[in-house]
């Protein structure tokens, strides 16, 4: 059986109406990452795709992946890179908005030192692999209203921004993309990087 799981409702709704329209079998439920709701030992494979590495207690949401997979089970994780495209985003909306005192950067979970400080002590293995997703969008300026209206991190910034930091961040995004487009000039291609990550618990 598969299980679900996220701290928004309205994401697992879509989810389940997703899962009822390809046929699939799939248990949502409401959880914190922080504190899952299930018994240890009792999935035989966790998943995380760009999700875990923004939980604010970093330790506490890896020592609740390794508690509910059984030994033998895995892990499989894929996150963003400090050094990829949306590494270099997270510190560009730092800049006009840090971050809370004592959070660790999410992008730190794309590094296999870190990786191997939050799980290496109940895990037999960790494997990372760089690996590269290719965002592509009509324009920068489609980008920057895909992200601002649906993407977590971006769409947080903007709205706890005044109108000035507002343009600001626009204006420093829209150059990164810049920087970053292999597209040519009337497409946008973006490579960014991720770490795909294995644990075998």
């Amino acid at each position: 059986m598969v299980t679900s799981t996220d701290y928004v409702p309205a994401l697992l709704d879509r989810g389940a109406a997703r899962a009822s329209a390809e046929g699939l079998q799939i248990a949502f439920e409401v959880a914190d990452a922080e504190a899952l709701p299930f018994d240890d030992g009792c999935f035989d494979v966790a998943l995380s795709s760009f999700g875990v590495m923004f939980a604010p207690d970093q330790a506490r949401a890896a020592g609740e992946m390794l508690r509910v997979v059984r030994a033998g089970g895995r892990i499989g994780l894929a996150n963003w890179t400090p050094e990829g495209f949306v590494g270099r985003l997270f510190r560009t909306v730092g800049a006009r908005l840090p971050p809370p005192p004592g959070i660790e950067e999410p992008a730190l979970w794309g590094t296999e030192p870190h990786l191997v400080r939050l799980f290496g002590r109940g895990a037999l293995s960790i494997h990372c692999e760089r690996r590269i997703f290719n965002m592509r969008y009509h324009s920068p300026a489609h980008w920057l209203q895909v992200f601002r209206d649906f993407y977590g991190p971006t769409l947080k910034a903007f709205s706890a921004l005044d109108a000035d930091g507002q343009r600001g961040l626009e204006d420093d995004i829209i150059a990164l993309l810049g920087e970053m487009n292999v597209g040519g000039d009337t497409s946008l291609v973006v490579p960014a990087e991720y770490m795909q990550v294995v644990i075998t618990r």
